[in-house]
């Protein structure tokens, strides 16, 4: 499994609610169409956390880079149902910073000497 990582503030934090039911709405049109495996949307509790992370962490789990890469096609347009639903998220998010994990060892990953 591939992990793409997304930590960020919001340009209004009263905005909270509206903001989680955007992420909601986007991220399950990308799952409905297999764009990706699943998500979480977590939010940082009584201020724990690296400082130079934001306040909110969202996963998006996708099976293999080739279905990340899908995904990405698909939002890269920035056109359509998928830029209805990606314009909202993003329009509250400022402090964007992102990382791509694996599930670690990998699936393929030999023994090794």
């Amino acid at each position: 499994m591939n992990y793409y990582e997304i930590w960020c503030d919001l340009r209004e934090s009263r905005r909270d609610l509206e903001f989680a039911g955007a992420v909601r709405a986007y991220l399950d049109h990308l799952k409905s169409q297999g764009k990706l495996d699943h998500w979480r949307l977590t939010r940082r509790k009584l201020g724990f956390g690296p400082e130079g992370l934001g306040e909110f962490h969202i996963t998006l789990a996708f099976t293999d880079l080739t279905q990340l890469d899908a995904a990405f096609d698909v939002v890269a347009t920035r056109a359509g149902e998928v830029e209805r639903l990606h314009h909202p998220v993003y329009s509250m998010v400022t402090n964007f910073k992102s990382a791509l994990f694996r599930d670690f060892p990998d699936p393929v990953r030999g023994a090794g000497v």
